[in-house]
């Protein structure tokens, strides 16, 4: 039904270059005409460090949580069936809808000192809001249906069978886990793994309520870039923009092959 290879190959690169590859090369170029040092000046400056130390690490963590209980979710999802299941799935995927600014506020609600959650955290010396512990579970909140939705559909298509073959040759619940279940949804949920923390590194509208913005200290990388073109300089937003593009892309790239290495070793 498909064209042949050439003709496909030909219209993915330039659907590619024209959706993707153009545009990021507009702000190599932009950045270029600022001279290159001066790019290495601004874009690893003290405050543009402390903003990509935070934003890389917050969607880290939130990715590790949400590779945990994203497939504990999963899990639930496919292999029980409950009253409301149907809810329930519909409010995993109700952060993808929802506009990420009335989670932003939803949870500044909840654990700001003086919130619904926070005032009992507060006696105890425990403060969420306005710390990157609020910036992760913001992050936890809009990450969780990746890993959820990339690891559902492969728990399916492993069936209840392969259990079964596991435990009538002898093996416990957890090397059944471990040895037959986990390497069979390994590269899907490193898959939710990545799409989390793609997510996350680039988010912007959940955590400027949470997170105080405070340069140094809970100064996110995607709202340096908004203050420096707030104050209209389009260079400096540039040079932060593309480290934050090359430091992403890379990690991106590591994640892939470490996929592609796993889906080999399961192939062999």
């Amino acid at each position: 039904m498909l064209p042949g290879f050439g003709l496909s190959f030909g219209f993915t690169l330039a659907w590619l270059t024209l959706i993707v590859l153009i545009p990021l090369a507009t702000i190599f170029l932009k950045a270029g005409g600022m001279g290159w040092a001066q790019v290495v000046e601004v874009g690893f400056s003290e405050r543009a460090l402390a903003a990509y130390q935070l934003s890389f690490g917050t969607a880290a963590m939130a990715g590790l949580v949400n590779a945990v209980f994203g497939l504990v979710v999963a899990w639930v999802l496919v292999r029980y069936s409950f009253p409301g299941k149907q809810v329930v799935s519909a409010l995993v995927d109700l952060p993808f809808a929802l506009p990420t600014a009335v989670a932003g506020i939803a949870l500044t609600a909840l654990y700001a000192p003086q919130g619904w959650i926070g005032q009992y955290l507060e006696p105890l010396g425990i403060k969420v809001a306005f710390t990157w512990v609020g910036i992760t579970i913001a992050l936890v909140f809009i990450g969780l249906p990746f890993v959820v939705r990339s690891v559902e559909p492969v728990l399916a298509d492993l069936g209840r069978e392969v259990e079964e073959a596991a435990a009538t040759l002898g093996a416990t619940r957890w090397q059944t886990f471990r040895h037959v279940i986990f390497p069979a949804i390994g590269p899907a949920l490193l898959t939710g793994f990545a799409l989390a923390f793609a997510r996350g590194v680039g988010e912007y509208g959940s955590v400027i309520f949470i997170s105080g913005n405070m340069p140094g200290r809970t100064e996110i990388a995607p709202l340096l870039i908004v203050t420096q073109l707030e104050q209209y300089a389009y260079a400096g937003a540039t040079a932060i923009a593309v480290v934050m593009m090359l430091a992403s892309f890379a990690v991106l790239l590591l994640i892939n092959l470490v996929q592609a290495a796993s889906r080999r070793r399961m192939g062999a």
